[in-house]
């Protein structure tokens, strides 16, 4: 990034013209329409090729192809404001960086009071000229839905926070074991029985205890076609998950026959890792492959998760036609259906014309190349999947899960995982040196794309809750994936400058877009939830024990109150 301020100041006042490339407008109508709200003002859209003194624009949005991908040159003197982009990705993020300079009242959606007999227009822009690019093409944030259902206004507001960060994927969790979320036409049972449960459990599911409350909701496909459309007018890309073969304890209640049990079955109330697991049979397969059809017209995205992470095998070993099964297909052992399974599915989604995204137990042989995995038990899974050849996005729970606690006092709200500070998550690196591929070998490996930060919403009931456990550590995480590599590890200069950043410039702007966010000296008193037992983890015992590996890899010793993906 590259910032020379200048000495003054440029007013764009009511009436002021904006000229956009026809491939750029998406992101100039977003900021034009955005910042007539925040200033009561008109800004009047004209011809990109204006050149007339009289019409002249004050403000421009233009390609230029000599700038890298995503990126764009910010020129803002006595002409006006320029803004020169790659592609549309990089005007999206020219119109964010726009909108940070002209404040935090840029951040409301109707203006404040004025002093009485002001004449200054409401808005004024520094001089200055900024050039930047990003450094992943994936900036992705996960939201799961799936545990707690978040109204459509909430999902909503969620793409406009992670859009404000030049965040450009919104992964959409839609499945689980407590909840289905989908609407599926050919399936309505999904939604009637799957989208419901009893009750919920409150805490670590070690205390015993459940709120007696039902709980439920649904989207359906005009609702995601709307989040959709939303996202794309704000440069984010929606990517649903539909988890299988496990987490599917909501499908089986509404199709018991999908089951390995076939037996009736009820939505899930506790959360953790469920033995119940799909029958990986072909009829398994069909449904899912129509599950997956009907996804795929409502989503526009070149990807489509289709989860794999924690599957017991153990309802599957005890199967005796399951394992006939896996012998029958040539496996060396019935674990080996868990591969097979989603590599078929895969190989579906591939024929429409998409790419699968897994969760990282699912690499392997049999998953096809052009699969992307997600890298969520630390980097070394990642890091061998590069080497095989596959797109990894990293997203180690060890830093990035933001649903585990980002403090260590007695009244953090539902302690659950490891300590993750604001500064652990600015110290985040996708790929340490330590587990890069080479390439060596002479293979060719695949690319990261980028990285992920994840919010699971076991212990997140509400719009609120989510804003507590995602600001100000996404701001973190958002920097990270957009600046070029550097030393951010606690302590350091640069991680300092982000914290006097973050206080002095970017807090308020979240005051002003009303999110309650975690302060970064402890929660609000409405913030704690006295009495709600969490299960905090210890990253450094488990290190020591061998349970958790970081950069070297992960075995079992999951908390099931937070960890995941799921």
């Amino acid at each position: 990034m590259s910032v020379s301020p200048g000495d003054g100041v440029v007013a764009l006042p009511d009436g002021t013209r904006v000229a956009t490339d026809p491939a750029l407008r998406p992101a100039a109508r977003r900021w034009r329409r955005a910042t007539e709200d925040a200033f009561g003002l008109d800004l009047v859209p004209v011809r990109a090729d204006a050149s007339d003194a009289a019409d002249r624009p004050a403000v421009t949005f233009a390609l230029d192809a000599a700038l890298p991908a995503s990126g764009y040159r910010l020129t803002i003197d006595d002409a006006g404001v320029r803004v020169a982009a790659a592609d549309l990705d990089g005007a999206h993020a020219a119109a964010h960086t726009l909108r940070q300079l002209a404040g935090p009242a840029a951040f409301r959606r109707a203006p404040g009071r004025r002093a009485p007999g002001t004449t200054t227009p409401p808005l004024v822009l520094p001089h200055v000229t900024v050039t930047d690019h990003p450094r992943f093409a994936w900036r992705g944030v996960l939201l799961d839905v799936a545990r707690h259902f978040l109204p459509l206004a909430d999902v909503l507001r969620f793409v406009d926070l992670a859009a404000a960060h030049r965040l450009n994927v919104l992964q959409l969790h839609l499945t689980d074991d407590q909840g289905w979320r989908v609407e599926i036409e050919r399936y309505p049972r999904l939604t009637e029985v799957g989208a419901w449960r009893h009750e919920s459990g409150v805490g670590t599911w070690r205390a015993g205890v459940f709120d007696g409350r039902p709980h439920g909701g649904y989207y359906t496909q005009d609702d995601l076609r709307e989040v959709v459309a939303y996202a794309r007018e704000r440069g984010v890309t929606v990517v649903p998950e539909i988890d299988v073969p496990g987490h599917v304890e909501a499908a089986v209640a509404a199709y018991p026959e999908l089951g390995t049990r076939k037996r009736p079955h009820e939505v899930r109330t506790t959360w953790g890792v469920s033995t119940e697991v799909l029958d990986p049979s072909e009829e398994s397969l069909e449904f899912f492959r129509n599950v997956l059809d009907e996804v795929l017209e409502v989503f526009d995205a070149p990807f489509v998760a289709i989860g794999g992470d924690e599957v017991p095998t153990t309802l599957w070993r005890e199967n005796p036609a399951i394992v006939e099964r896996a012998q029958a297909l040539g496996l060396d052992d019935v674990g080996g259906l868990h591969g097979w399974f989603l590599a078929r599915l895969a190989e579906h989604v591939a024929s429409r014309g998409r790419r699968a995204v897994v969760w990282d137990e699912a690499f392997g042989p049999a998953l096809p190349r052009d699969a992307v995995v997600t890298s969520w038990r630390g980097w070394a899974v990642g890091a061998d999947a590069l080497a095989a050849g596959h797109d990894v996005v990293m997203a180690p729970e060890q830093v990035v899960y933001l649903d585990h606690r980002g403090g260590d006092a007695p009244d953090e709200p539902v302690p659950v995982g490891f300590l993750t500070t604001l500064e652990d998550v600015y110290a985040f690196e996708p790929l340490p040196a330590a587990v890069a591929p080479s390439g060596d070998d002479g293979t060719t490996p695949g690319r990261l794309l980028g990285g992920q930060a994840e919010l699971w919403s076991e212990h997140l009931d509400s719009a609120r809750r989510v804003d507590y456990a995602a600001f100000p550590r996404l701001a973190a995480f958002a920097e990270v994936v957009w600046s070029p590599e550097a030393d951010r590890s606690p302590g350091s200069p640069a991680s300092r400058a982000f914290r006097e950043r973050l206080e002095t410039h970017h807090l308020p702007r979240l005051d002003a877009a009303g999110v309650e966010y975690r302060p970064l000296d402890g929660p609000h008193p409405w913030q704690t939830r006295p009495g709600v037992a969490g299960w905090p983890r210890d990253r450094e015992a488990e290190l020591a024990a061998g349970g958790l590996r970081g950069v070297g890899g992960w075995v079992e010793g999951r908390d099931e109150d937070a960890g995941g993906p799921a």
